[in-house]
């Protein structure tokens, strides 16, 4: 992202013109989405896939073995030994709003026993790196809204073997549908994060890819901080390096009331396509896993320019409309050769406990206990 000419003086007060700056606000980008807006491209149909849209292919997806099969082990040792030799790190997702547990960063919430949600995040990697006698950096990618905090926590939690950091997303302004600046009810212009499609460009501006790399990393694990099922498995590790592509994309079956985007082939490729983005009339019923929104990335292929689409997204905001622009890290599998890997939901080996609010936490919280005793977190 490059900065630019700022909206009108008038419209952005100093201290939100500081924010701006200070998270790599991309003034030429939102002058272009905004004009969008207003010339009335963009939106819902706009958003959707213009090429043919069909169901994945027998094979398209392949299953992760089962625990205790030969088949499990030899991706265990395979990804093992990546590990143990310093090529992997992980990537969390910690940004976004901090709005859906009262104000308060998720990523310090107790989740669990006296535990955060960062703190079940970082006590996989250690584990793991005493285990294997391994340095697994962990790098988190806050928000204007999270990164003090994260940061801050991020400190306390850095060790020689498990070094943390943070890399904050960008920043953007939120729109009213007919493309003017919406202001909050305290006459404020809107900041907003413009989605997790932001990882690869924060990334490389804060340096933190070309660290990774300097120090011999090669495969970057991520996940969202919500979801503790997405543990440091060396076999999903070993099933990326198996495939020889540059993303794994883990998806579960789906269930009743599961929203998000699946794999499709667009005009032949295979690739997520998110649910707003399938055709009116395409049946995504057809398509029987969802994306977890946890990967497998080569770093080396991270190092490049996507073309990432912009998704104009309706918000209601202090009980207005209000219009922001969103890009999705998922996309990057129409740009680069991907694996999908079905894992299990739940059980010893559920790899997909999203907790999104206070509600949905407490009615995960047993199952979640178990899956992390029995890989040893807890």
């Amino acid at each position: 992202m490059t900065s630019g000419t700022f909206p009108a003086d008038r419209d952005v007060d100093d201290e939100s013109r500081a924010l701006l700056q200070r998270y790599g606000f991309d003034a030429p980008t939102f002058a272009r989405l905004r004009a969008r807006l207003k010339a009335g491209s963009a939106g819902p149909e706009s958003n959707r896939i213009r090429g043919e849209v069909t169901p994945p292919e027998p094979g398209d997806v392949r299953d992760l073995p089962g625990l205790e099969t030969e088949r499990r082990d030899r991706l265990h040792a395979l990804g093992r030994a990546a590990i143990a030799a310093g090529k992997v790190g992980v990537v969390t997702l910690a940004g976004g709003m901090a709005t859906r547990f009262g104000g308060v960063v998720k990523a310090a919430v107790e989740a669990l026993d006296g535990h955060s949600f960062l703190d079940l995040k970082l006590l996989d990697v250690q584990r793991l790196a005493e285990r294997l006698d391994a340095r697994i950096p962990v790098y988190l990618m806050t928000s204007f809204a999270t990164d003090a905090e994260i940061a801050r926590l991020a400190a306390q939690r850095s060790t020689e073997r498990v070094p943390v950091k943070t890399f904050p997303q960008y920043i953007s302004l939120r729109l009213t549908p007919d493309g003017e600046l919406f202001h909050g009810d305290d006459g404020r212009v809107s900041c907003y994060a413009p989605g997790h499609g932001d990882l690869p460009y924060a990334l490389r501006r804060a340096g933190a890819l070309k660290q990774f790399r300097n120090g011999g990393g090669e495969l970057l694990y991520m996940s969202n901080v919500d979801n503790l099922g997405a543990t440091l498995d060396p076999a999903v590790i070993g099933f990326h390096l198996d495939a020889g592509v540059a993303v794994t994309a883990e998806v579960v079956d789906k269930l009743p009331g599961d929203k998000g985007g699946a794999p499709a082939r667009v005009d032949g490729d295979l690739q997520i396509v998110e649910s707003f983005r399938f055709p009116e009339h395409f049946d995504q019923d057809g398509i029987s896993v969802f994306n977890t929104n946890s990967f497998v990335l080569d770093a080396g292929e991270l190092d490049h320019d996507f073309p990432l689409t912009w998704f104009a997204v309706n918000k209601g905001v202090d009980g207005r409309d209000a219009v922001q622009f969103e890009r999705l890290v998922g996309q990057i599998t129409a740009f680069l050769p991907t694996a999908f890997l079905r894992v299990e939901r739940s059980g010893r080996d559920g790899r997909f406990q999203p907790a999104k609010d206070p509600e949905e936490l407490a009615q995960r919280r047993p199952e979640i206990r178990e899956l992390l005793r029995a890989r040893g977190v807890l």
